[in-house]
């Protein structure tokens, strides 16, 4: 991986991390629901964050958490991750 794939990969788990410390009760109220907005990688390049809740499989299940992280003139160079939070509770 180069260096910037690396530092991509770091701001997408973290960012992953923290979209699933949020509860499935809080989130079954939005999904489904997204969002883009800009910030900064650990290296601190500029970056683009798009964090989406939808449902797993059907509305009132589990919800899929997918993350992506790209510099905004290259969305396909992205890094993306994914993630879920269980209606009984569990996060992975």
């Amino acid at each position: 991986m180069s260096r910037l794939d690396d530092d991509l990969a770091a701001a997408a788990e973290d960012e992953l991390a923290r979209a699933l410390t949020l509860g499935w009760r809080e989130l079954a109220k939005v999904t489904p629901w997204g969002d883009t907005f800009e910030g900064f990688t650990p290296e601190g390049r500029d970056v683009c964050f798009e964090r989406a809740y939808l449902w797993e499989a059907a509305a009132g299940g589990d919800i899929r958490v997918e993350v992506a992280v790209y510099e905004p003139q290259a969305y396909e160079r992205g890094v993306r991750r994914v993630g879920s939070v269980s209606r009984n509770g569990s996060n992975g």
